[in-house]
């Protein structure tokens, strides 16, 4: 895809993320955080120099760091699953961790963060849609989770993160955008104060748009509706 269209594309989705929080009465700020699986570094260089996004994220550790240091005027989410021994990599770059989802994953982030002398900001991710081939924490399961990433010195949580299931009933993903808004309220009033519960993280191409009206999403993760298709001939596998 041509950079003049990347530009464009970016600019349709602002529009539609202002126009689904008109819908839903919303005057908060709605993120969009540009996901660059696959993209090329100098798409990320266009990206910075000219100011379209302020928020981009990786899924892979790899690519994260590979392209890093081409868009140093961007704030860098993981927004993929993270794997324990590749925390040390993206520790003191990543402004946010959207995929805290279990007690060995708390414990080394906190451990990285300690020896850097840095605060980690985290999100815990939850499994809505009970799918094995997704990360997260049962919603069940996400007070337990709570208490023991609460107990670590050196993580912030933010709130909650989600990949919603992809349904084709409408209805159902209204219904579940809703729910997943109601545990993030659960959430905020069970999290200490010294944690800063202001971030909830849900929406891609395919929902974001119903994240925002119905599930009260503050952050949308968006790859092909700016992107295209992923390029695998372009981007860092």
């Amino acid at each position: 895809m041509e950079f003049e269209q990347v530009k464009d594309n970016i600019s349709k989705c602002l529009t539609l993320i202002e126009e689904a929080k008109i819908r839903a009465g919303r005057k908060d700020e709605v993120t969009l955080i540009g996901a660059t699986k696959t993209q090329s570094k100098e798409l990320i260089s266009y990206i910075d120099d000219n100011r379209l996004l302020t928020d981009v994220g990786e899924n892979r550790v790899q690519e994260f760091v590979d392209k890093y240091q081409f868009g140093k005027g961007l704030k860098w989410h993981v927004i993929g699953q993270l794997q324990t021994n590749k925390v040390k990599y993206i520790i003191d770059k990543a402004v946010l961790i959207h995929s805290l989802d279990r007690e060995s994953l708390a414990d080394e982030i906190d451990r990285q963060a300690k020896k850097r002398n840095i605060t980690a900001n985290c999100l815990i991710e939850v499994n809505m849609g009970s799918e094995i081939s997704k990360g997260g924490v049962d919603p069940k399961k996400l007070c337990e989770l709570l208490a023991y990433a609460e107990s670590k010195e050196n993580i912030r949580l933010r709130g909650l993160m989600t990949v919603m299931p992809n349904l084709e009933d409408k209805s159902k993903l209204k219904d579940l955008c809703k729910s997943f808004k109601d545990l993030y309220e659960d959430f905020k009033d069970k999290t200490t104060a010294r944690h800063d519960i202001d971030t909830l993280s849900c929406g891609m191409t395919n929902d974001y748009e119903m994240a925002i009206e119905y599930g009260g999403s503050t952050m949308v993760r968006l790859g092909r509706s700016l992107f295209g298709e992923r390029n695998y001939n372009l981007g860092d596998k």
